[in-house]
């Protein structure tokens, strides 16, 4: 169902030592042996240390094996930024079960999909957050994927089960776990209707967090704060949660980014490092002259999701007081950072070089074949930690992979002469929209089960805060066309998640068509762009 290394590389991953056979339970375990009084994780209920941690994370293991979930099976996690979070997780680790990480802003059309294609037999989630109540969705996500079994709910369960109730008695041993397995699914976010799901495993995904954490420079005494949702492969692993706690250091868990929340947890636990995306960093950059908390103990932000403008990159030492590591990756594997020895010039302008002398980076054209020394082109990937294939996606892996293993990107790139990449765009119809990935077919679809949308096509457009945001173009039919609000108001009803919502609905007769008849993105993006400046003058 997942696509495996072939052994010849998996071979010589495991011989240079990229890949050591540990497993998420033994690297808990492990870091709670070395570091067990040491704080691990804080948020605005709890401070557990390593070994309160590990404890905690048995006990819910022992709890999801006594509730059937067997070992392999496929349980969804969709928590905000709580500590709960950490347990949940390590404990499915532990049990031998496989978390599918879905995001807070996601919503029945997400979910419930993570959920069919998984065949996830469980489901945990918050009672409330945002003021959103997930107990509701998870009633329609259960009618709409059988195999869900059980519900696990933190706070008020309703009709569902208290997460509370869920930790048992640990037993003398739980069961061996191949680190070459599927360790976890991931979202992707790919360019076409079908969201795709990431297999990683203990081995590929390990190695990452390692050598990202030796990269930040994190230590002991680091303290890393989780501003983005944890779940997100950024926070997780860049050198995020994950990075921390093989470095023995403290996360602190933020419910939300804004410098209200945020700046005071920095100054109160002394903050040393954290990552945002741009849109975040902004916030941030204009907010800090005008705030009292002292930010002296942050050493190091780390900016990535989306690239970062150069002018915004140059303000951050001077206006923050901290040190800038910008940060190119991907769910799928692939990481660049710059590093603590680049100059500034560099640091400003690129986004990084990759983690691993074993990471390869071919730039090419439409046709593969590679682009002259500086030039941009599409970027192609394969390495120790990058995978070869989505999971159970037979057909698209086809499209998305070469023969011979190179992952297709979708990003265009130059590559500058000492290894940094720097990243120019997109090549898919894939809107990036602060950080967050909107697939254009996929919104385009829903728009058009609407029974007044002839046709639709959703494009990016530029913004000096987000970076890009959506507007879609929608050609009506019938005698009573919706309205802008009531197609929004369609897609919320259709369960989208709320960042892929179109920021813009612009009502067209026709659209512009290609020589060959397809729809021309191109001339809508120069359309807008036209209307906006009409706009603007009058």
């Amino acid at each position: 169902m997942s696509v495996p290394f072939p052994e010849e590389f998996a071979r010589r991953y495991r011989e240079l030592g990229y890949w050591t056979g540990e497993t998420f339970g033994s690297f808990l375990a492990d870091r709670a042996a070395r570091y067990a009084d040491s704080v691990a994780v804080v948020d605005d209920r709890h401070r557990w240390t390593y070994r309160e941690l590990d404890e905690r994370a048995s006990l819910m293991a022992q709890g999801f094996r006594d509730r059937g979930i067997a070992p392999g099976e496929r349980v969804v996690v969709q928590l905000p930024n709580v500590a709960e979070f950490v347990s949940v997780v390590f404990g499915l680790f532990r049990a031998g079960a496989v978390p599918v990480f879905a995001l807070p802003p996601h919503r029945f059309a997400e979910v419930s999909y993570f959920c069919r294609h998984s065949a996830a037999v469980a489901y945990v989630i918050a009672d409330k957050a945002a003021g959103f109540d997930y107990r509701v969705l998870a009633d329609e996500v259960r009618a709409a994927a059988p195999t869900v079994r059980e519900v696990f709910v933190l706070g008020d369960p309703g009709a569902h089960t208290s997460l509370e109730d869920v930790p048992a008695a640990p037993p003398g041993e739980f069961p061996e776990v191949d680190p070459g397995g599927l360790a976890f699914l991931q979202l992707s976010g790919g360019s076409t209707g079908v969201p795709k799901l990431i297999p990683r495993t203990h081995d590929d995904y390990l190695y990452s967090v390692r050598e990202s954490a030796d990269i930040c420079g994190l230590g002991p005494d680091s303290v890393y704060l989780v501003a983005l949702p944890v779940a997100h492969n950024f926070p997780m692993s860049s050198a995020g949660i994950l990075g921390a706690f093989h470095a023995g250091a403290r996360i602190v868990l933020a419910p939300a980014p804004s410098p209200d929340v945020v700046f005071p947890l920095i100054e109160r636990e002394g903050v040393t490092i954290t990552g945002v995306v741009p849109p975040i960093a902004l916030v941030w950059l204009d907010s800090a002259p005008k705030r009292s908390e002292d930010l002296s103990s942050l050493r190091l932000l780390q900016v990535g999701g989306a690239k970062f403008a150069e002018e915004s990159a140059r303000r951050v030492r001077p206006e923050l007081g901290c040190g800038l590591q910008q940060v190119f990756g991907m769910a799928e594997g692939l990481v660049n950072y710059t590093r603590f020895d680049d100059d500034e010039d560099t640091v400003a302008i690129s986004q990084g070089r990759p983690i691993s002398p074993d990471d390869e980076l071919l730039v090419v054209d439409a046709d593969d074949n590679p682009v002259p020394e500086g030039e941009i082109g599409h970027l192609l990937t394969r390495g120790p930690y990058t995978i070869r294939g989505y999971y159970r996606a037979e057909e698209h892996n086809a499209q998305a992979f070469t023969p011979d293993g190179f992952y297709r990107t979708g990003d265009l790139v130059r590559l500058l002469p000492s290894g940094h990449v720097v990243v120019e765009g997109r090549a898919k119809d894939q809107i990036n929209r602060g950080g967050e990935k909107v697939a254009a077919e996929e919104v385009e679809n829903h728009l058009l089960a609407h029974p007044g949308v002839h046709d639709a096509a959703v494009v990016a457009v530029p913004d000096a805060f987000l970076g890009e945001r959506t507007c879609a173009f929608v050609v009506t039919v019938g005698d009573q066309p919706p309205t802008g609000p009531q197609l929004r108001a369609f897609l919320r009803g259709r369960g989208l998640a709320a960042y892929k919502i179109p920021d813009r609905v612009e009502f067209v007769p026709e659209f512009p068509h290609t020589g060959v008849g397809k729809t021309s993105r191109r001339d809508l993006r120069a359309a807008f762009t036209a209307r906006l400046a009409a706009e603007r003058k009058g």
